[in-house]
């Protein structure tokens, strides 16, 4: 266990100094962005390694097996817990109860039953609202590739805007997939003029936050204004199974 948290905590601290640089490079500060820890397909004793090696924000794809290592780390309160995954309408409650921050908030309908649920437990829940910048089918979000049509996402945004129970601190973004992290970059780009176009339209929602940028493609991330950058293999190395996705 003490060589897991070791290697663990080199990586950790290998990835933290690349976003410092990368932010140091365009200007901004290193405080400026956080860290989440991607640990989706891990076991609880590699979670609980990436607690012991430092890590502050842990990031999960899916709600049950997510709230199965919360409840088994519970002792671990400094710990935060974000749902970085597209989430069906059935595990709204789970994400409403056990998360701290909902990245991946992807339509009307799932934004007023996540709403629901907080008011029962009593909660206003911060989330980001994902957006599909590169038109692809295979991704979640509402369609963002064509600036042009922008405009017809404001009725939907703002009845998000309004629900008395959520919190809407910003936009997500998953890249098409690719091997060179340059070719992230305009959409990346893309995702921080489309919050300016937010932010000016809704002003009344905060819209401070950009989570974006994942193992491959995190430092050019940082540079185009990420403040939330999502990171799994290459601090915890390979998942324990393959998956479409990656983080």
């Amino acid at each position: 266990m003490l060589d897991l948290v070791l290697s663990i905590r080199e990586r950790y601290q290998k990835t933290l100094d690349a976003i410092a640089s990368s932010a140091r490079k365009v200007g901004r500060t290193p405080e400026s962005v956080r860290l989440v820890v991607v640990t989706k397909t891990h076991p609880v004793e590699v979670v609980q390694a990436a607690v012991e090696a430092g890590a502050k924000i842990l990031g999960e794809n899916y709600a049950e097996e997510a709230v199965e290592k919360i409840l088994a780390l519970k002792s671990q309160s400094a710990v935060e817990w974000h749902m970085i995954g597209h989430v069906q309408s059935r595990k709204a409650q789970l994400v409403a109860e056990h998360f701290a921050l909902f990245h991946s908030l992807d339509s009307l309908k799932l934004a007023q039953r996540v709403d629901r649920f907080a008011a029962q437990f009593g909660r206003r829940l911060p989330v980001l609202l994902e957006f599909n910048a590169g038109g692809e089918e295979s991704k979640h979000g509402w369609p963002a590739s064509n600036e042009s049509r922008w405009s017809s996402l404001l009725t939907d945004l703002a009845a998000i805007v309004s629900l008395p129970n959520l919190e809407v601190r910003g936009l997500m973004t998953m890249p098409p997939l690719s091997t060179d992290p340059e070719t992230a970059r305009p959409y990346f780009r893309r995702l921080r003029r489309l919050r300016d176009f937010l932010a000016e339209r809704l002003p009344q929602a905060e819209w401070s936050e950009l989570s974006m940028g994942t193992s491959a493609d995190y430092k050019v991330a940082v540079e185009e204004g990420a403040t939330l950058v999502r990171v799994g293999q290459a601090i915890l190395g390979p998942r324990h199974e393959t998956e479409s996705k990656r983080a």
